[in-house]
């Protein structure tokens, strides 16, 4: 197998433990190096790895031992040390989005291209057998030619639960930026990019109100719109609606719905790996299960990562920086279609990425 892939971790936050908990076992990658603004945060998730050091974020960016940098800072964070990190020869795989706007984006990628190292960027759900197997039925003809889909998120808003939601309010978070893209990343996969988007947005109410924590009862600001929907049409000629919500209860709605000439099909919520898929044929009385035909069985976070890592033979990395720039260039598209009243033309495409065969959990896993 040669020797494990060395990888540091900047920003160690609530999401990194969903990350620890995959990659710190895995036989191809190795965790020599972590660091966090609160060192003490750094220093408790060391401990926890054999082989990792707590270091300063410069540290860990000039670590020699250290080929990819995993950004899991706030998105307010995501170019500094993305391109700290290209500056420093390291590869790149960064939660999303890839950045707050849409041309520090482009310089990372460019700057990336210029240096030879890979950009990868979340989320990676969409390589699990949901999305994956929803891919291979409309590929393979299930629902006929692709018209049309729609994409769905609506909830009350993360205050609730998180202990420091200020970013999901401020520049670079909203519904959209946080969740959509899940959802746009799942549409490019399933129909191929998009070519052209229109939108309106609102924003409920000035303030939050964080509901847990230490910090529980502060009211913190909302500066971004909170209900964004818009329409995307893809290159293909599909269009897609799709609305991201942080001022609703609940919805009924499905996640994905994709409607061919001969069917349509229930595609599972994008945020997770995995999920029934349904199908609806012309002329049925009703839904069926398929059976997972496609995807990383028994996705977590960090697969993403991994399948980059096993792309250095030269495969795109199907979690690669071109569709997080693409989906991004999408998403502030679509925000500046509702401020501006307009229809935008995107200045971005992607090839689909490859589609993932079904692959056994102990095979990604690297048991």
């Amino acid at each position: 197998m040669g020797d494990p892939h060395g990888v540091g971790i900047v920003g160690l936050g609530v999401i990194s433990r969903a990350y620890l908990d995959t990659l710190a076992h895995h036989p191809g990658l190795r965790v020599v190096a972590v660091a966090d603004l609160d060192a003490a945060r750094s220093a408790a998730a060391a401990a926890t790895l054999p082989d990792a050091e707590a270091v300063s974020v410069a540290e860990l960016l000039a670590h020699p031992d250290v080929q990819t940098v995993l950004n899991l800072t706030i998105p307010a964070a995501h170019t500094e040390i993305a391109l700290g990190a290209i500056d420093a020869g390291k590869h790149v795989y960064g939660e999303k989005p890839l950045a707050v706007a849409f041309p520090d984006a482009q310089m990372i990628m460019d700057r990336a291209g210029s240096a030879g190292v890979r950009v990868g960027c979340a989320p990676d759900t969409v390589l699990g057998t949901g999305t994956q197997t929803a891919r291979a039925a409309v590929d393979g003809g299930l629902i006929g030619r692709p018209l049309a889909a729609s994409a769905v998120m609506v909830t009350p808003g993360h205050e609730a639960w998180h202990p420091h939601p200020d970013f999901y309010y401020a520049p670079g978070g909203g519904p959209l930026l946080d969740m959509g893209p899940y959802y746009v990343s799942a549409l490019v996969h399933l129909l191929g990019p998009v070519r052209t988007v229109t939108a309106a947005a609102s924003r409920l109410r000035p303030e939050r109100v964080i509901g847990s924590g230490p910090r529980l009862g502060q009211r913190i600001p909302v500066r971004v719109d909170t209900h964004v929907s818009g329409v995307l049409e893809h290159a293909s000629g599909v269009l897609s609606t799709i609305t991201t919500s942080f001022d609703g209860v609940t919805t009924t709605a499905a996640p994905i719905e994709v409607h061919g000439e001969t069917g349509t099909l229930a595609v599972p919520d994008p945020n997770y790996f995995d999920g029934e898929v349904r199908l609806w044929p012309l002329g049925g009385d009703g839904w069926r299960a398929l059976p997972a035909t496609a995807g990383y069985r028994e996705g977590a976070r960090g697969l993403g990562l991994i399948d980059a890592v096993r792309a250095e033979s030269g495969r795109t990395p199907r979690a690669g920086g071109d569709l997080a720039l693409h989906v991004l260039d999408t998403m502030t598209a679509l925000l500046r279609a509702a401020d501006e009243g307009r229809r935008i033309t995107l200045t971005t495409t992607v090839r689909r990425p490859d589609p993932v065969p079904l692959t056994p959990a102990g095979d990604w896993q690297g048991r």
